[in-house]
């Protein structure tokens, strides 16, 4: 996965927006809430929310650490993009997508659909 494979991912999701925020990070959000942060300087770092019980189990691993400033809401930073497999990394990002989904309300997750 490099940068441009995760943008065409990420904005492949339904209602996802893409910006530039704290002037070097690039955000993928759907409804405004943040699901995937990447550095947009080399190397590729990634973070992404994941399940609470996932998450010791990913930050106990080499090159998967807690995201600073995230932690505390489950995020998880991988170091080293080759840490994980194109099929893991999507699998990743849209478990991330859907669980900040999950917390809209049911209103405005019914009109963004799958």
């Amino acid at each position: 996965m490099n940068i441009e494979d995760l943008r065409i991912f990420c904005l492949s999701l339904p209602a996802v927006t893409e910006d530039i925020k704290w002037g070097n990070n690039l955000v993928f959000s759907v409804a405004g809430k943040m699901f995937c942060l990447a550095d947009l300087d080399p190397p590729l770092r990634v973070s992404f929310k994941v399940p609470e019980e996932e998450f010791i189990e990913l930050t106990s691993t080499a090159d998967i650490i807690q995201a600073p400033y995230f932690a505390r809401m489950k995020w998880v930073l991988v170091l080293e993009e080759s840490r994980l497999s194109r099929s893991e990394w999507e699998h990743y990002i849209h478990q991330s997508y859907a669980l900040v989904k999950s917390k809209l309300p049911k209103k405005l997750q019914d009109s963004i659909g799958n």
